[in-house]
């Protein structure tokens, strides 16, 4: 597990020793600075990727100069020579995105037909050849492999919501194939070892149950149809990931932590929206939002099935979600606190922080007595928090409230 320690209290409190603190510094600043390098050099890769495919906005020309820079990546590679490596990376990597993303616009662009079916069987295809690539270490090089291995799966899961949506699948379908998409982020997250991968894997798995985003002009939305459902499918996928995290080596909980996170900050979200506009459970799943306006149906008749509907639906009210909220976020600041867990800590905190801004001008700001109520409620809860922390751990506290 990492923690975050005071290295010069500890030599002061002589645990460890100077040259011990020196090496601790040296690794967590290398840790910082291989990641910057990495950011870069992925956030370059793709940029000039995509930028080359729509400057050049031919199939025969962007085919021809990926095809050249991925020669030339491989064969920089082959020389082995460190201080060019990365610049073979990068050459071998723009080559192959641009003859996998060029194929892909092309497909989409001009042959609509075919493109879902395509790129989702050649996505497959590049994936499962690159797979022994990546574990036989070909050209000593895990980087390149791991990047077209992910490239091949961006392709493949395109395709397979390209066909949803031209085919207007819905249900459960739907949310298979959205679940399935998870599932193959999820685990090429993991087989590659990078986190941030893993960590996508979060979006098409609530977008099984419709929470999602999106983009208007100058403002981003989050949106979540079945709130208290998406709130209790993130919640399953946390005590699943936590559960492995606990008993697999560190090699997968690290992974399963990342997600962990993310479904929380999801779960979160979608509490948000419970609590600004309260929640119809199981309205776009069982009632007249599933299977959209009558044909011939007036505008009207089709409010009034609506409401209808949710005068007998098992409704939960805004207020009811900001207290039950509340009480959850509490629980989980402590529960993570116990268990070191910092990732969930700063989430819980952070969207703390969020509710009682949001609650103020939204639900509660002209109602001071609940937050009398709220503030009383507070201070014991601290006071229990601290004495438990005193007798799971068998000693006195350190510090003092």
């Amino acid at each position: 597990m990492h923690a975050i320690a005071d290295t010069k209290t500890l030599v002061e409190e002589s645990v460890i020793t100077a040259d011990q603190a020196r090496e601790i510094e040296a690794r967590a600043r290398q840790t910082m600075v291989a990641l910057a390098i990495n950011a870069v050099l992925t956030a370059g890769i793709i940029a000039a990727t995509g930028g080359f495919i729509l400057w050049l906005a031919d199939p025969l020309s962007v085919a021809v100069l990926g095809s050249l820079m991925l020669i030339g990546g491989v064969v920089i590679l082959g020389l082995r020579t460190q201080t060019l490596r990365m610049f073979g990376n990068a050459a071998a990597l723009i080559g192959a995105g641009m003859l996998i993303g060029g194929a892909a616009v092309e497909l989409i662009q001009n042959h609509d037909d075919i493109a879902g079916w395509t790129m989702l069987v050649v996505g497959l295809a590049i994936v499962l050849a690159l797979v022994p690539a990546y574990l036989r270490n070909w050209l000593s090089n895990h980087f390149v492999a791991g990047s077209i291995l992910l490239m091949g799966l961006a392709l493949h899961v395109t395709g397979l919501f390209l066909l949803v949506a031209l085919n207007e699948v819905i249900g459960p379908t739907k949310s298979l194939a959205y679940l399935y998409a998870a599932a193959g982020i999820g685990l090429a997250g993991w087989f590659v070892d990078v986190r941030l991968v893993t960590a996508l894997a979060i979006v098409p798995f609530a977008q099984a149950l419709e929470a999602g985003t999106g983009y208007f002009h100058a403002a981003y939305v989050f949106y979540s149809s079945e709130t208290t459902l998406s709130i209790l499918q993130m919640g399953l996928l946390i005590g699943a990931v936590l559960w492995v995290a606990s008993r697999w080596p560190e090699r997968v909980a690290r992974h399963a932590r990342v997600l962990a996170v993310m479904a929380f900050i999801v779960a979160n979200l979608c509490a948000l929206v419970g609590s600004l506009f309260g929640d119809v459970v199981g309205e776009t799943l069982f009632g007249p939002l599933y299977h959209g306006r009558p044909d011939g149906m007036s505008w009207g008749d089709w409010r009034d099935m609506i409401e209808e509907y949710r005068q007998t639906a098992f409704t939960i009210p805004e207020h009811a979600y900001s207290i039950l909220w509340a009480v959850a976020l509490a629980a989980m600041i402590g529960w993570a606190a116990f268990k070191a867990n910092r990732g969930l800590f700063n989430v819980a905190l952070t969207f703390a922080a969020i509710h009682a801004y949001t609650q103020l001008f939204e639900t509660f700001g002209d109602e001071p007595l609940a937050y009398v109520t709220g503030g009383l409620v507070a201070i014991p809860l601290a006071w229990a928090m601290w004495r438990l922390d005193h007798w799971l751990t068998g000693n006195a506290p350190r510090t003092r409230p």
